[in-house]
């Protein structure tokens, strides 16, 4: 099952996803991430939080939704956080669609200490809810139950 973790810039959130997704899942699972406006690069930040919690940082760069043209995504589940008034990109095809907002640590101001508070807060929530997803009981779910899962999920 192939998983796509959706953003605007595909440079922290997604990113982040797809690495803890990577990190927690069992063989037959994988996740990837785009954004329908990269940014190019990949946050510094978001790179040193993944390490810092021990988690592979290998393959990890922004890219756009063609990326993906040739292997469509399982599932979809974009992370921008709707709140924030950011344009959550929409993936059209047969994928199943979830929506799991997340803020946007890289918004956040202060000293570094609240900046790294942030991008470990995010993480954090981002771990509660792959463990979630994995937890799921795929093999017995219908569509329509998936997508409710998710969507459950989502809001944890």
């Amino acid at each position: 099952m192939r998983i796509l973790f959706m953003c605007t810039a595909n440079s922290c959130r997604s990113i982040l996803s797809e690495a803890l997704f990577n990190h927690l899942a069992p063989l037959g699972f994988e996740a990837v991430s785009s954004g329908s406006l990269p940014k190019g690069q990949v946050l510094p930040r978001s790179l040193s939080t993944l390490q810092q919690a021990g988690i592979s940082i290998d393959g990890l760069y922004s890219k756009g939704n063609d990326a993906f043209e040739g292997h469509p995504p399982d599932i979809v589940i974009s992370v921008c956080d709707k709140a924030a008034g950011e344009s959550c990109p929409v993936y059209f095809g047969p994928a199943l669609k979830s929506h799991w907002g997340l803020e946007d640590p890289s918004e956040v101001t202060g000293d570094e200490f609240a900046i790294d508070a942030a991008f470990r807060a995010t993480l954090a929530h981002i771990e509660r809810r792959c463990k979630a997803f994995l937890e799921l009981p795929l093999n017995r779910l219908s569509r329509d139950e998936l997508k409710t899962e998710l969507d459950r999920i989502g809001v944890l």
